[in-house]
């Protein structure tokens, strides 16, 4: 038989064969990508109403605790679209308060546009995700995942692992 043949009762050489299974992966990673992401980070997580969405002026700071009683959070309201943010204009986020540090709770400082941690005085930028700015910290905050359902602002899930925890839900 000479080389690139197909042989008999087979009707799809190595190279269809290869390009075939390329298009099943990539469908598949398509696919995967086609999930919601808030879809897969609220899944187990409890769902806690956290404020009226008619109550939140701009500059709106709420502390609760989520996704349990060991877990303190913030809810903002910043002034302009942040990522991850929902409402009207993307501007209402969450993050735990736990400094991914040491555990010490961090505080919303409004004039200079982040959350503080008062033992080593890591800094968090709630407009980008939580990210650190600057301290000891290695990692940003976990972002509350967020909903709105009948004009209430829902916690429903965490994204990223709460300081001092092997998993968010205990």
């Amino acid at each position: 038989m000479s080389k690139g043949a197909k042989k008999p009762g087979l009707s799809v050489d190595r190279r269809q064969l290869l390009s075939m299974g390329a298009a099943v992966g990539a469908a598949g990673l398509a696919a995967s990508k086609g999930i919601s992401q808030s879809a897969a980070q609220t899944s187990g997580f409890p769902t806690v109403q956290v404020a009226q969405l008619s109550d939140l002026a701009v500059g709106a700071e709420i502390e609760f605790d989520y996704p349990d009683a060991d877990s303190p959070a913030v809810l903002l309201r910043l002034d302009g679209p942040v990522e991850g943010g929902i409402g009207p204009d993307q501007t209402i986020v969450a993050y735990s308060r736990l400094c991914t540090h040491k555990g010490c709770p961090v505080n919303y400082n409004a004039a200079h546009r982040m959350l503080i941690c008062p033992c080593h005085w890591s800094s968090f930028d709630p407009a980008k995700k939580g990210r650190m700015i600057i301290g000891q910290a290695s990692q940003g905050l976990p972002q509350i995942t967020l909903r709105l359902t009948n004009g209430a602002v829902e916690a429903v899930g965490v994204e990223g692992l709460i300081y001092g925890r092997q998993q968010n839900i205990l």
